[in-house]
């Protein structure tokens, strides 16, 4: 299956990482129109369980500025040339990193793009020597998919981590790996 393929950008050096992909892909333009499309698709409300059941300063998701800095490292997934999804993982410390920005194309939902990226993200997590990744998302049904997708790869429950404050529109789950 080839949209199991999932490539690290690093956006940290510079966005124009987008036309730099290690596997044959679009041309860089249209790579970033593809990313920009599902990255901004958070943004629309009749597509987004963020902000439909979200007030405005309890969406924790990053736009593209956020997956810019540094301790950012992204990544996309792909059929040919056509973007399925993305995710990203946050740099906390040595050992502990966030799950951010897991996106999945609209005409790719429920065909294991997100658990695919997961896993993949997961393991390379693992190999960078990250011990535990967390993760914030909605504790509504809007956002059930998600979080049995986290709990089926292990995530539990957790109190809020890093920056984050105890809110009711957060859950937050966390993973040790081993």
């Amino acid at each position: 299956r080839t949209w199991a393929r999932a490539v690290r950008i690093d956006l940290s050096s510079a966005w124009s990482a987008l036309s730099c992909l290690s596997a044959p892909q679009p041309s860089s333009s249209s790579s970033s129109h593809a990313v920009q499309k599902v990255m901004l698709g958070w943004r629309n409300p009749s597509r987004s369980s963020a902000c439909t059941h979200s007030p405005p300063e309890c969406v924790h998701a990053l736009d593209l500025d956020g997956l810019r800095q540094p301790p950012i490292t992204f990544w996309t997934a792909w059929d040919r040339n056509e973007l399925l999804g993305c995710g990203a993982l946050k740099q906390l410390s040595a050992e502990h990193a966030e799950l951010k920005s897991m996106r999945t194309s609209p005409a790719h939902v429920r065909k294991g793009v997100a658990c695919a990226m997961l896993r993949h993200i997961l393991s390379a997590a693992k190999e960078n020597g990250v011990q535990r990744i967390s993760l914030e998302t909605g504790p509504h049904a809007p956002f059930a998919p998600a979080q049995n997708l986290y709990a089926s790869e292990g995530f539990m429950a957790c109190g809020p981590f890093a920056d984050y404050a105890l809110d009711p529109y957060s859950l937050f789950m966390t993973k040790v790996l081993v």
